[in-house]
Parts: structure tokens; C-alpha cells; sequence
């Protein structure tokens, strides 16, 4: 019985985690349209926000995606100094280490590309 308890939770926990987070970005970006609208309705200047350019957004994709697959790595290198059978999981964080240096090459080729025309 306790391994169909752990499994109804941790399925539970794998649909219920990512659908509180999309549920809270979109309420917290509901409440920031309507306080933008309360303020355009009462007359003040709301300065609109500038969208990150192409280049800007796959800096910060490729930034975080290499620090998280180093963080990963890390940490089940750490743990494989205990858990020989750990490095076998350190070893998946290449994957989001090669999608980062993608994004870090694509930042290069938009600015490259951006300073040709």
C-alpha cells in the first residue's frame, strides 16, 4: 500500500506543481493589466515596459540553462563521491548544457547578423 501512496503523490505533485505555476504567472499577469487599465482610466502616464529583444532572450535562456545543467552536474558529481551509480545521472545534464551553449551560439549569429545590416 505505501508504494501506491507514494506513487498517487508523486503524480499528484507532477501535474499539480507545473499547473499552480501557470495558474499563478497568469493571475499575477491579469492583476498587472488590470492595474495598468485602473491607472490609464484615472489619467496617469503608465510607462509602458520594453519586451527583451531576440538576442536578449537567448542570452538569458542560454545563461540559465548552462547554470542549471552545472548546478546538476555538480551536485550527482558531489553525490557520486558516495553513490558510484550517481555519475550515471550527472552525466544527463549535458543535455541542457548543449541546448544553453545553442542558445549562446544563436545569441552570437543574431548579433552577427544584426551588425551586417
Amino acid at each position: 500500500m505505501d508504494g501506491n501512496i507514494v506513487g498517487l503523490a508523486a503524480v499528484i505533485m507532477a501535474l499539480g506543481i507545473p499547473m499552480a505555476a501557470m495558474y499563478t504567472f497568469f493571475r499575477v499577469r491579469k492583476l498587472r493589466s488590470e492595474e495598468r487599465l485602473a491607472a490609464i482610466a484615472r489619467g496617469v502616464d503608465v510607462p509602458m515596459q520594453p519586451d527583451l529583444s531576440e538576442a536578449a532572450r537567448s542570452r538569458r535562456s542560454g545563461i540559465l540553462l548552462v547554470a542549471g545543467a552545472i548546478g546538476y552536474i555538480v551536485t550527482f558529481a558531489l553525490i557520486g563521491r558516495h553513490e558510484p551509480d550517481a555519475m550515471t545521472a550527472a552525466v544527463f545534464g549535458v543535455i541542457p548544457l548543449a541546448i544553453g551553449i545553442g542558445f549562446f551560439v544563436d545569441h552570437a549569429l543574431i548579433r552577427r547578423d544584426a551588425r551586417a545590416h
